[in-house]
């Protein structure tokens, strides 16, 4: 009898905790007046990173044509500055493909 109530509670109890999660609507970002993207044919792995150390976030979108990635400096709330490819030694930093 212990065991059903012991399995019984854990049947119950997760069922209660596993609700489908609320997201809000998506947003397409803008740089400016211009929607974020990548060049074709995309795959785009966007993510965040303090480039600089200083606590500012920048967001990183990988392209997979050539592996560069392109680099918005985040101006607040939904803001971005227009996106400039990053760097490596005064060129465009490309990350070669395994493919």
């Amino acid at each position: 009898m212990r065991s059903f109530l012991f399995a019984a509670l854990l049947v119950g109890g997760g069922s209660a905790m596993s609700q489908a999660a609320d997201f809000a609507p998506p947003v397409r970002l803008k740089a400016g007046d211009k929607a974020i993207g990548v060049e074709s044919p995309g795959y785009a792995c966007p993510c965040w990173a303090d480039l600089e150390g200083k606590g500012e976030f920048t967001l990183l979108v990988g392209q997979f044509n050539q592996g560069k990635i392109k680099a918005f400096k985040h101006l607040g709330d939904q803001k971005f500055a227009p996106g400039t490819w990053l760097q490596a030694s005064g060129k465009t930093a490309e990350i070669p493909g395994v493919w």
